[in-house]
């Protein structure tokens, strides 16, 4: 199978993108396929969250800019078959610079070329900053599909209409015209409460085989595996967090290897 390059992005923030980009890297890793989780977000949670210090000068900005190889920055971690690309805070101008750049939004995709075509790996999760600026459009012209987190919350579904609408520019405009919705993860799921199984439903309605049956729960011990370094599977094995995303990466690759029929256009819920 070619190597394959998902980005896990949602505009909004908190909810559970870089957990779910840490923990479907390590539990995909863990069965035994070769991953490389890519931090293109500066805040680089997942750097920490996969047990990494953040170390000047390590992360992708210099080779974006065309100054140094990226397959330089692969490092590795603690868990088999799991490397990163770390990030660190000099990401926060790569916005700036790469839109004044010449193919500006082809930054990504040029630097992971080399990464891609060497089979090195077999999938590159990359996980973009909580907005739609260069760096997630640059995510998004590199991938071949596109995983959204959703937390289980109303206004978690804003501006998954804008999300759509980039994705469409991007085909239009022959940025990308193979980039698909990989498939939706609803994340802190709470089945005690009518909330997440009204905006599951609802969700289920607009988005049908595209989301996931796995859905993640919200979790004390998900929560805290971050600050030690860890992905969940590795800090707590047992917890329903850990069986969540191990589910989840089998149903993931399940779909990566025989993709479900892609719909002609997407419809998008509206927040309530």
């Amino acid at each position: 199978m070619p190597t394959k390059v998902i980005a896990v992005a949602n505009q909004k923030g908190g909810v559970g993108k870089t957990t779910t980009a840490v923990n479907l890297s390590a539990c995909v890793a863990a069965l035994g396929r070769r991953v490389l989780l890519f931090d293109l977000d500066p805040q680089a949670n997942a750097t920490s969250g996969i047990g990494l210090e953040k170390v000047e000068g390590a992360s992708a900005y210099r080779s974006l800019l065309g100054d140094g190889a990226l397959q330089d920055k692969v490092k590795p971690t603690a868990y088999e078959n799991l490397q990163i690309i770390p990030s660190e805070v000099d990401l926060c101008g790569a916005d700036f610079e790469l839109a004044r750049a010449e193919n500006h939004l082809q930054r990504v995709s040029i630097a992971l070329q080399p990464l891609v075509e060497s089979g090195f790996v077999d999938l590159i999760l990359i996980d973009c900053p909580p907005s739609l600026g260069v760096l997630t459009l640059n995510a998004f012209a590199a991938a071949d599909g596109v995983l959204v987190p959703l937390q289980c919350e109303y206004f978690a579904l804003e501006g998954i209409s804008m999300l759509n609408r980039i994705m469409g520019q991007l085909h239009q405009n022959n940025v990308n015209p193979g980039l698909e919705l990989t498939g939706v993860v609803m994340t802190m799921y709470d089945g005690r409460t009518k909330l997440s199984q009204q905006v599951v439903s609802e969700v289920r309605q607009h988005f049908g085989e595209r989301v996931f049956e796995t859905m993640i729960p919200r979790s004390t011990r998900l929560a805290e595996a971050p600050s030690f370094g860890k992905p969940i599977i590795h800090y707590d094995k047992y917890s329903p967090g850990s069986a969540a995303y191990e589910l989840l990466a089998q149903e993931f690759l399940a779909r990566l290897d025989k993709p479900v029929e892609q719909p002609a256009q997407i419809a998008t819920p509206t927040a309530a």
